[in-house]
Parts: structure tokens; sequence; C-alpha cells
């Protein structure tokens, strides 16, 4: 099963959609490439935890029947995807990776994956996450580890590890996953893919609207993980708007180009922390290419990223201390996610008052106002997705200061989501070791067409390191 003389699998989402509404390929055979792929690499990798094998071929077997009685298909024809463990799929459990939540089968599709159900896109397994989404690692007690394709030591990022894992590998051709604390990002950036976290409030929810902290509402968004920065704008543009069930989405027009102000602000060191020389030399390459592709690239560091960063650790800790409290959840934490749990919560000091919680909120919109000036200038901040290369596995539970680090190395990503922006992970190929290295690019509110123009430019001039033949 090829075209154009490669395996199907490892085309682009846009190129399998457009191989099957011509009819040069079958949806079927894109389905069995896929299910092929996935058996030679998902057991040494762990990316998918599930894989819907025959509901998959039914699908496929469903469209191959509407093309050939003349039905026009959608957008993403035959497109295979990952669903991460924590949306709602009605054919199997929303886990969150939870052992106590492994029969937890839904009743409705989330609007996400229903949205790209109706554009004839083919559910082709889950994804790895961990328990919760609480670790910047991809690993439960429920189904195990996911390993990073390109250095098993390594980790393959969270919490959307799982879908980045699949998408790198040519599993999937698209991956949804979501984003509290960089858990699109980081993954995209470990795996040498490219992400899209949305802005605040364009993406409906996961699942069924539900009393949950302030955190969650603000800091989390659900996107799309792809290869290629096209295949993240054709699913945004199906995802996105309002679904009259969420009332945290609106509907906001998502244009297809970006013809307004072209100034990039680098911040190369955010607060002059430190960065590993291969994430200098990422951003180096990134900055070139808007250079080159016309954008004025000035060396300046946005407002307030350290008071940003802090509030984002303050108030997500100091609700996990209320939410993982005895008695607050039916189960407990696996091992590791309770690790992590408690060496944070060492490490931060939580509010202690209604009053200082509130002032924090309040700060918040003090911190927006600045980003809301200083983008007004500057629409694109290019900086790191992580001040470091991945780290080894075991490094997040090695103790309190571990954490700090991480945070520390992660300022700029949980910065983003503090502030509701959006931000595209996008790849600038492999460092000396064979290691994918990348940066992001945030845009102002709402601005997700500025982030994805910006990132188009970017892999236009850096060559694209997957689908990965060989993983490690």
């Amino acid at each position: 099963m090829t075209t154009n003389s490669q395996p199907i699998w490892r085309n682009s989402a846009r190129e399998i959609a457009r191989l099957v509404r011509e009819g040069e390929v079958s949806a079927l055979e894109v389905v069995e490439s896929h299910l092929a792929r996935i058996a030679e690499v998902n057991p040494r990798l762990g990316a998918l935890t599930v894989v819907f094998a025959d509901r998959a071929r039914e699908l496929a077997a469903q469209l191959d029947r509407r093309i050939a009685d003349g039905e026009e298909l959608g957008d993403l024809a035959g497109v295979p995807i990952s669903v991460k463990e924590n949306i709602d799929l009605t054919w199997s459990p929303t886990t969150e990776g939870w052992t106590f939540l492994a029969d937890a089968l839904p009743s409705e599709d989330a609007t996400i994956v229903r949205r790209l159900l109706e554009a004839d896109a083919i559910p082709i397994g889950r994804g790895n996450m961990p328990e919760t989404g609480l670790r910047w690692d991809t690993d439960n007690e429920l189904f195990g580890r996911t390993y990073n394709p390109w250095d098993r030591t390594r980790v393959p990022g969270g919490s959307s590890g799982g879908d980045a894992v699949a998408v790198a590998t040519g599993m999937v051709a698209l991956g949804l996953g979501n984003d509290y604390g960089g858990s699109l990002r980081l993954p995209a950036y470990a795996a040498g893919v490219t992400a899209l976290r949305p802005s605040a409030g364009r993406v409906p929810a996961a699942g069924p609207v539900q009393p949950s902290p302030l955190t969650e509402q603000f800091f989390s968004v659900n996107g799309p993980i792809a290869r290629h920065v096209d295949d993240l704008n054709m699913a945004f543009s199906l995802m996105h708007g309002a679904d009259g069930l969420d009332p945290a989405t609106a509907s906001i027009p998502h244009p297809l180009g970006y013809d307004g102000i072209r100034k990039v602000a680098l911040t190369r060191d955010p607060l002059g922390w430190g960065v590993d020389p291969e994430v200098a030399q990422a951003l180096t390459i990134a900055a070139d290419a808007l250079s080159d592709a016309g954008w004025d690239v000035d060396e300046v560091e946005p407002p307030m990223i350290e008071d940003a960063a802090v509030l984002w650790r303050q108030l997500s800790v100091t609700e996990l201390v209320g939410l993982f409290r005895p008695g607050a959840r039916p189960a407990p934490l696996g091992a590791g996610a309770m690790q992590y749990f408690l060496d944070n919560a060492d490490e931060t000091a939580v509010f202690g008052s209604v009053g200082d919680y509130a002032d924090a909120w309040g700060q918040r919109l003090v911190i927006a106002a600045a980003w809301e000036q200083f983008q007004s200038e500057h629409p694109v901040v290019l900086g790191p997705v992580s001040a470091r290369r991945m780290p080894l596995i075991g490094y997040d539970l090695s103790g309190p200061t571990a954490t700090t680090q991480l945070w520390r190395d992660h300022r700029l990503l949980v910065t983003v989501n503090f502030l509701g922006l959006p931000s595209v992970a996008v790849p600038t190929g492999l460092d000396a070791d064979g290691i994918p290295s990348g940066v992001q690019l945030i845009a102002p509110r709402n601005g997700d067409h500025i982030a994805l123009a910006a990132a188009r430019d970017v892999e236009a001039v850096v060559e694209t390191v997957t689908p990965i033949s060989q993983p490690a």
C-alpha cells in the first residue's frame, strides 16, 4: 500500500484526504496501512493504549461506499486520528489514565471528536497520558509508559505524549490532545512534530461541562498535533467555535492567512535563567527563517514572565492540594503521579486564604494587559518550548527540587497557559545528537492564525524530520 513510492502512512493529513477524495487510494487502504504501522511500532513505544481496528475498517468501508455512490467527502476524508484518553469517545472509556476509570464509557462524543467525524476522519486509537494529566511525562498504572521514539532513555513529554508519539511515527496523521501547562507543545517538541495550543475559549470542552477548578477553566484547552502546520490549521478550522454546550467557548472567525504587522519579539533566554545550547541554536534557526520570510525580528523580552509563571504554579498547586485531599477523589493517584504531586506541593507556596487566592486572579488581569500592549507592537513572540532538552526518564520523580527545575525550564511554556494565549510548537530539525529541537510562536488572544502563519514560515525552511522510519 504505497503512494508516490512511499507507504500511505507517511503522507500528511491533507494529502491522505486528497488521495481518498480523488479515488487514488481507498479509505480502507489508508486504514490498513496505518494499522500495519501500529502493529510494527506501537508494541515497543506504548503510544496508543487501545486500537480500534474493526471499527476503523468499518468506518473506512462506509466512506468507500459513499465515494462509489458519488458522494462528496469531508476535509479529513479517511484520515486516521488518535484521541487522547481524557477526550470523550462513545466507544472507548475516558480513563484519563486512572485505573478506577477503566470502564468509564461516555454517552456522547466530545464536540471536537464529533466535528472531526463529520469531516470524515477515522479514529483509530487512544493516545496515552499520565494520570489526570498531572506530569510532564507519559506514564500511568493502567497502561504503562510511552517511550520517546528518538531516545528511549528520555521522556516523551506530557501529558499528550501518546498522541505526539503516534503522530511522529506515522501511526496516525493527526492527534487530539489538550494543554494545561504545555501538554500539547512539550510532547510535540520531544517528538519533532508540531502542535497548536489554541486561545482559551476557542475550542469546546473535551466532555460534558462539569464543576471544575478555575485553573482548568482558564488554563486548559483542547487542540491538534500533526506533522505539518497546514494540517494543524485544517484541524483547528474544523474544531473551533461554540457548540451550544460549553459556555466558555465563542465563535470567532479564523482567517486563512495573516496580512498584519510582521514583527517578532525574540526572547532567547526568558528571565536570563539559562537555556541549553541546542535550544539557543533552534531559536537562531527560527529567527533567521522568519527574517528571511519578511518578519522584523527584535531581541526583546515580553513583560512579567516571572510573575505569570509563579502565579500559574501557585494557583495550580493550590487547587491540586484541595482536589487531592483525602476523600476528594474516589481513588488515589498512582505512585508516580502522587510522588510528583507531593514534591510540587512541597516546593510551592500555596495560597493560605481566599483573599490571597482572589488577589492572584486579579493580578492575572494586570499581566494580561501588559502582554496585550506588548503584542500590539510585536504580534509574535518567539521563544523556547523548554529551556532544556527533554530530561531522562525518572527525573521528575527525583525529588522536590526537580519539580522546581522543570518549572523554571518551562517558564515561558506555562506563561502562555496562564494568559490563555495561542501558541504553535514547531520543530527546527535535529541537534548534533539526533534529537529533535524546536521553538514556540506565541500570538495575541484569538490570534491563532498569526501563530500558524509564523510557524508556517519557519517550517518552510526547516527539513521535516517526521514521520520517523525507525523509532528508537
